[in-house]
């Protein structure tokens, strides 16, 4: 297994982020007409969601043309709908009557949402316009050579990690010969870093923050977080499978952020995959593996998050605390 960038290494899949300071949206989007096939898996005792009823595997429609990301907790669900419009105006969705009968088209947009309202103003909340922004800038940056920014962007604005700066954060891990990719909100209400080392519980080799002035942080800690994402994939899984990889994610959040998928946690990530026809799926060796890579994807994600965040809000970074 090795290293490779970001979401946006898996064929298939664009993302844009509409990034409003204190709050924001990221969409991730099928390249494809056609769209991508997803499921999902709820795992917080407070999630914030829409359409996610839609992915279960024995229900009709299998494929989604975008998943929103976004603040502004509950409120924050009106940007799938602006994504839905976006995505509608550029000929994507679901034909109702017939991919070649005449007739509308209705875009299958899911989303989940973090609480991101104690961060700046409690009335910022991202808009049905922030949505249709962020699917905008998915389709704007497919050719781009740089990718999407990490840290204190999209969705990321306003998240907070415990005590310090959360953010939006992406990985990817090259595997029997497929790519498996995260991008995750870190938002959680439990720690990233362990309180004892000063280490990043997600990743010990980074530098420790120094653990006299991470003791003296008196930031109030939210008590309504979540940490929601996608993994994505090239490997052609069937939902079954796909859900696996889905499930086989949350144990990346689990390893970086301590507690997790607490009551008031939302915690929910959904899994997609590109691949078009996906048949039969893969082996069990073959899941294991790519389920693996999900897990290590997520969990480098929610690093990649923290470690990236800026400096806002008065509220504590890592890098600030690690300098």
């Amino acid at each position: 297994m090795t290293v490779s960038s970001g979401l946006t290494r898996v064929p298939g899949v664009l993302l844009g982020h509409a990034s409003m300071g204190d709050t924001g949206v990221s969409a991730v989007v099928a390249r494809e007409t056609a769209g991508m096939l997803a499921a999902v898996d709820v795992r917080g005792g407070g999630p914030g969601t829409r359409e996610t009823d839609l992915l279960a595997p024995h229900n009709t429609v299998q494929r989604v043309h975008a998943i929103i990301l976004a603040g502004g907790s509950a409120f924050g669900l009106a940007a799938a709908d602006g994504a839905m419009s976006e995505l509608e105006r550029r000929g994507r969705g679901f034909p109702v009557f017939g991919e070649n009968a005449p007739g509308p088209r209705v875009p299958i947009v899911p989303a989940a949402v973090i609480f991101d309202l104690v961060v700046g103003s409690p009335g910022h909340r991202p808009t049905a316009a922030d949505g249709a922004a962020a699917v905008a800038a998915a389709f704007a940056g497919q050719n781009a050579e740089q990718e999407p920014a990490s840290g204190s962007v999209g969705a990321g604005c306003g998240a907070t990690a415990g005590v310090l700066r959360g953010g939006f954060g992406q990985a990817a891990r090259d595997v029997c010969g497929h790519v498996v990719a995260a991008g995750v909100v870190a938002n959680p209400v439990g720690s990233v870093v362990d309180p004892e080392t000063g280490l990043l519980y997600g990743d010990g080799a980074r530098p420790a923050v120094n653990l006299a002035e991470f003791a003296r942080l008196d930031y109030p800690k939210p008590q309504l977080n979540t940490t929601i994402g996608v993994v994505a994939t090239d490997a052609p899984l069937p939902l079954a499978q796909l859900q696996r990889l889905a499930m086989a994610g949350h144990d990346g959040i689990a390893r970086a952020v301590r507690p997790a998928h607490l009551p008031l946690d939302g915690d929910t990530l959904f899994a997609v995959s590109t691949a078009g026809e996906v048949g039969a799926g893969v082996g069990v060796e073959k899941l294991a593996a790519l389920s693996a890579a999900a897990a290590e994807a997520v969990e480098a994600a929610i690093v990649d998050a923290v470690v990236s965040a800026r400096p806002g809000y008065g509220v504590p970074t890592w890098s600030e605390l690690t300098h």
